[in-house]
């Protein structure tokens, strides 16, 4: 057993922790996981099949990382790239095909084809007509303000509906579409091997079925995924970010226990919009199973339940949260300065958010961020407000465990901290 497959074996049985070793930006060597089946831990994974026609991979890594992937591909296996399949079009699964294209082109091989679902392309051409937009949402998601949104793209060769299957050098492939993070994945089925790729329909953390900053994501339809492919007993589960999964039996659990978890969500979310609840009630009534977020792979490390619930809600209610201020709203800062007149200053508000937060409790730090950005809105060239926000939004990016939530509190915590300079 190779350090990835110990380690995940590790993490199953509790003796590591996904906290401690943030798998969805794993990096260690590709291992072969299987006869003629290899796996890569990279910023996306690459999962890679030997066949007597050449390889076929699953997803093919960033901009970043597509020379390393290459090269470690490369000391598995010298046979050219056949056919690489998009697990979904996000920028981090989808940059690797260049490199093996010149390749083939420089020794005289067939060049590789590339195949996804048929919404993939219009994925493509949506970045590049938002591409500032979503420079701007992934530094801050990740707190990288350097982060560029690529505008040059390897569209698909070929694009499928609902299913396909390949047969590449006498192995049978199968291509299956489920909406569930994005509404352009595909999962992978290798029956001669027992392989399951599920792509980013399992990432060794509570689903990316909330993102706060991205499009909409397809909890329901998401888990029905993942209960088809518990059906086809597969013996390894590689995911697009985290471990691989050995063993039928654990491969089972993890995908049912996560369908578990976004039926629940999904379920109690509906069941409130049905009786006419507001957004905030809603929020703030779902809970997610406590046994489920115990499960070692399915800690809200990177997205969270909350944030699935509000893409509940968006599915189905639209945008409007069931509150009537907040139909045809005042512009935030004319609230914001009404209120801290009342208050007697946009200072008050700032001290009284510090008071809250020193508490340093889940629920304190949420009233003390209202407080210390309704003071930021009304008195924007304040230093002395700017610190307090600073200070309120430091603390709640370290009381969070989500990448989602503490990239957007440790950004608003460096906007203050410049403006307080």
């Amino acid at each position: 057993m190779g350090a990835t497959l110990d380690y995940a074996d590790r993490l199953w049985r509790g003796l590591d922790t996904i906290e401690s070793g943030h798998q969805l930006f794993a990096q260690s060597g590709l291992e072969e996981v299987t006869d003629g089946v290899a796996f890569l831990p990279t910023f996306a994974n690459v999962s890679a099949l030997s066949t007597d026609d050449g390889l076929f991979l699953v997803d093919t890594g960033s901009e970043i990382t597509a020379k390393s992937v290459h090269e470690s591909v490369r000391q598995w296996s010298d046979k050219p790239l056949h056919t690489a399949v998009y697990s979904h079009g996000h920028v981090d699964h989808v940059f690797g095909v260049p490199v093996f294209q010149a390749e083939a082109k420089d020794k005289g091989w067939r060049a590789p084809q590339v195949i996804a679902h048929e919404a993939l392309p219009l994925r493509f051409d949506r970045y590049k007509l938002t591409n500032g937009y979503n420079a701007v949402i992934n530094q801050r998601q990740f707190q990288a303000p350097g982060i560029q949104w690529p505008m040059d793209y390897r569209y698909p060769d070929v694009t499928y509906r609902d299913q396909m299957t390949l047969v590449i050098g006498g192995v049978t492939i199968e291509l299956n579409h489920a909406r569930g993070e994005t509404d352009d994945h595909t999962w992978t089925w290798i029956p001669e091997k027992k392989v399951l790729c599920s792509g980013d329909l399992f990432i060794w953390a509570s689903p990316n079925a909330g993102n706060p900053q991205k499009v909409q994501r397809y909890p329901i339809e998401w888990a029905h995924a993942l209960r088809k492919m518990a059906a086809l007993n597969a013996e390894f589960l590689l995911p697009g970010h985290g471990v691989p999964v050995v063993g039928a039996d654990r491969v089972k659990t993890a995908l049912l226990d996560t369908a578990a978890l976004l039926e629940s969500l999904h379920e109690q979310t509906v069941a409130l919009m049905n009786q006419g609840a507001r957004l905030d009630d809603i929020i703030h009534t779902v809970k997610a199973p406590a046994d489920l977020l115990e499960k070692p792979y399915l800690r809200p490390v990177y997205d969270e339940p909350e944030f699935v619930v509000r893409n509940v809600w968006r599915l189905y209610g639209g945008w409007y949260d069931g509150n009537p201020a907040s139909l045809k709203p005042a512009p935030d800062a004319v609230v914001a300065a009404e209120l801290a007149s009342l208050a007697g200053g946009a200072s008050v508000l700032a001290d009284r958010a510090a008071a809250i937060a020193s508490v340093g409790d889940g629920e304190s730090l949420r009233l003390a961020g209202h407080l210390a950005e309704i003071a930021s809105l009304a008195a924007p060239s304040d230093a002395g407000v700017h610190r307090v926000r600073a200070e309120v939004f430091a603390k709640r990016a370290e009381f969070e465990s989500s990448t989602m939530a503490k990239g957007v509190f440790a950004w608003a915590a460096s906007e203050s901290r410049k403006r307080a300079e």
